[in-house]
């Protein structure tokens, strides 16, 4: 099966299917009291943290682009919750971080992401930058090679799901993989309704790229 018929495949099962796929709300709440901070690059060599999008709430996955199943399902997901935020989406800031850095180049990454949604963002960093943001997530990840296979050829085994960062900066809460789409769109909502609803808070504008 080639690449793009495979993402193409798990992006129908983002959309549609598969209908056992439930909330886990046990794991999702689970890393509560993260520290969720990052420092690293976007794929103009730009410094990125998650103090850099004020007003704006963060949606974060971690994986790489030669994932098979899991991280194509986990942005087309993505994308589906951008989409059905309409309007609302500009207050939301979709990112991928790769947990591949010796792979997964500048190029690579923007061209994975946008075959998504051209909204999202792709970070990367120096290994240690980002093994660091990994650990502030509570996020795993290994490489997985077959004996005698080429240095160049492995999987990479990592934890899955996506994180929520609130208008601050600060972590809200995490997804479980496999949640419906829609129940994450809700959750939102809540939030950014919340966010309104409170004394001095307004629609901030999104900022410039």
């Amino acid at each position: 099966m080639s690449r793009s018929l495979g993402i193409a495949l798990c992006v129908a099962l983002a959309l549609f299917g598969p209908p056992s796929a439930v909330a886990d709300d046990a794991a999702a709440e689970a890393s509560v009291g993260l520290p969720a901070r990052y420092l690293l690059m976007d794929a103009n060599g730009r410094a990125v943290s998650n103090e850099d999008f004020p007003g704006r709430l963060q949606l974060i996955s971690f994986g790489y682009t030669f994932c098979p199943d899991v991280c194509p399902t986990t942005l087309a997901e993505m994308a589906a919750v951008l989409g059905a935020l309409g309007p609302d989406a500009d207050r939301l800031q979709a990112i991928f971080i790769t947990v591949d850095p010796e792979r997964d180049t500048a190029s690579m990454l923007r061209s994975y992401v946008r075959f998504f949604d051209p909204r999202i963002i792709g970070l990367s960093g120096s290994p240690a930058l980002v093994r660091r943001a990994a650990d502030h997530f509570g996020v795993r990840y290994e490489q997985v090679r077959e004996p005698g296979a080429p240095a160049d050829q492995y999987a990479v085994d990592h934890s899955v799901g996506m994180f929520l960062l609130g208008a601050d900066g600060r972590y809200l809460r995490r997804f479980a993989y496999a949640m419906p789409a829609a129940e994450i769109v809700g959750r939102i909502r809540e939030i950014m309704g919340a966010s309104q609803q409170r004394p001095g808070s307004q629609r901030q504008p999104s900022p410039a790229r």
